[in-house]
């Protein structure tokens, strides 16, 4: 009893010295924020929100397409021809802006409206959205995250909301047993009811990841937090998660942040899969298990921040790029983006390639009679297509990501901008807009066409947010069109691109230093 006693002591006595080294850092913070002339980020967000109940009317305007931006949500409008964009991110290398505009876009009129309504959400990123068309239409969000403009500070919202369409009127929905703060989390609709799951809160102090799952009743309006039974999946974020059309939900990949020793992080990117499946007889809608799965068809190389969004009726989805990081030691990391556009077969579970054919064109090869009055290919022609086809044969130099003895991970460098890819038929070679590797845009399925936007891709230590807008038409697979395109060249950047480009600031600010030296 007595060692019990002493244990419990030493316990109260780790906490409160835990609990004064916060407060001593809490207090650290907040002048080093007096010196930068930054409020504590709490304020900041309740500020915002107070600001925005003060807006009393409606406002529609005509607007130029949204700005860069990544970690936002973009869904199908339930009843009308149009998307529906929120939030989301844009870093210029010096500062961070987050933004809580809400966009309509016109896929007839191919034209963009911005509402702004009383009492709205603050600024976010990384949070979730879904879509209903009960009540003629509403849309729910849940969570993310918002950054100072220096990145010194990071907040995570608990909060949900909910936007009317029709009446246009955003309303914050405060019930109690929710989800704790968090980002990076996904969120589905199936029967009434929102399910959140996983994401994670880093305040640049300590982070956390999680692997919990919450529901939320949308007529009734309660949280509950789900106890499945069953092996969960493991914390992460950054996961595909898709409602199946039997009521059951998938979960796949995402990429969790590990402690491997004092001040050492390690990224993990998962590849594993997950069915949350409702219990047998089950009355409540509130029991569930867990069971591990596994995803057929083609291979996928591991990646994380790969949006995937599910075809109307549910049975396929689609999935486009992603990233993978690779740490060269545990302080450069350097991520491999993709551009490559998967459907999951949702009643198989297996992966298959999207492939485009092209348009169907009419044989336009120009053709000579010989002197005997036969047709024959112009010589010319010949030779372009057997320098091109050539050029497909060529080896492509590439590089190994990943190699743990089960699968091997080997890809080339991949292009900032947007690429074609290339493919022979009938002896002609064809080359096909694709649009550039990025993790973290936004898809949406409208009339059974894909559309993509935004996203971002790093090449070194720059990192380039697109503004460029695709569609595809997925009953034909003939190609991506271009609704927007993005001129990268014109992009702010104000950090460094590179490395080197930081050392040699350094060796230079080493130098004023030492001739200032002197100088005294």
């Amino acid at each position: 009893m007595g060692k019990n006693k002493k244990d419990k002591k030493k316990g109260k006595g780790a906490e409160k010295t835990q609990a004064k080294t916060e407060k001593k850092d809490f207090h650290k913070m907040k002048k080093e924020l007096k010196v930068m002339g930054e409020d504590d980020i709490e304020c900041i967000v309740a500020q915002i929100e107070k600001e925005e109940k003060k807006r009393l009317q409606v406002t529609e305007t005509l607007v130029e397409p949204p700005s860069r931006r990544l970690n936002f949500t973009l869904v199908a409008h339930p009843n009308k021809d149009q998307l529906i964009l929120y939030g989301g991110e844009y870093f210029n290398g010096g500062q961070t802006h987050l933004y809580s505009d809400l966009f309509f876009y016109n896929i007839p009129n191919n034209t963009w409206i911005a509402v702004k309504a009383p009492a709205g959400p603050p600024p976010r990123c990384g949070h979730q959205m879904v879509v209903t068309s009960a009540n003629k239409g509403q849309l729910w969000v849940f969570g993310g995250e918002f950054a100072s403009p220096t990145q010194s500070q990071f907040y995570h919202y608990r909060d949900l909301w909910l936007f009317h369409i029709a009446a246009k009127r955003w309303e914050k929905i405060t019930v109690p047993n929710g989800p704790s703060a968090r980002s990076g989390h996904r969120m589905v609709f199936i029967k009434k009811q929102l399910f959140v799951f996983g994401g994670y809160n880093d305040n640049l102090r300590s982070y956390k990841y999680y692997n919990d799952i919450y529901s939320f009743n949308t007529e009734t309006y309660k949280w509950t937090k789900l106890e499945p039974s069953g092996t969960a999946p493991s914390p992460r974020s950054g996961c595909c998660m898709v409602a199946m059309n039997d009521g059951r939900i998938l979960v796949y990949g995402g990429y969790l942040k590990k402690n491997i020793k004092k001040d050492v992080d390690k990224g993990i990117v998962l590849t594993d899969a997950f069915i949350l499946i409702p219990e047998k007889n089950d009355v409540t809608g509130l029991k569930y298990k867990w069971v591990q799965t596994k995803i057929g068809g083609i291979h996928i190389s591991p990646r994380c921040s790969m949006p995937i969004v599910s075809a109307s009726n549910n049975l396929s989805a689609y999935c486009y790029g992603g990233v993978f990081d690779t740490e060269d030691d545990e302080e450069n990391i350097a991520g491999h983006f993709f551009n490559d556009l998967y459907q999951l077969d949702l009643e198989r579970l297996t992966w298959k390639n999207v492939s485009l054919s092209g348009k169907k064109e009419k044989d336009k090869t120009r053709r000579r009679k010989n002197k005997d009055g036969d047709e024959m290919n112009d010589d010319n022609e010949v030779d372009d297509q057997d320098m091109e086809i050539e050029h497909i044969e060529e080896k492509i130099e590439s590089t190994t990501i990943s190699d743990d003895g089960i699968f091997k991970v080997t890809l080339g460098a991949a292009p900032a901008t947007s690429g074609s890819t290339e493919i022979f038929s009938n002896g002609h070679i064809s080359k096909l807009f694709q649009p550039s590797p990025r993790a973290s845009c936004g898809l949406a399925i409208k009339h059974g066409v894909l559309y993509l936007y935004g996203g971002m891709y790093e090449d070194g230590d720059k990192q380039i947010t697109f503004s460029d807008f695709y569609s595809l038409d997925l009953k034909k697979n003939e190609e991506w069109k271009t609704i927007i395109e993005d001129d990268t060249s014109s992009l702010e950047w104000l950090g460094s691109d590179s490395e080197s480009d930081e050392g040699s600031e350094e060796e230079s600010e080493e130098s004023d230093s030492s001739e200032e030296m002197d100088t005294e």
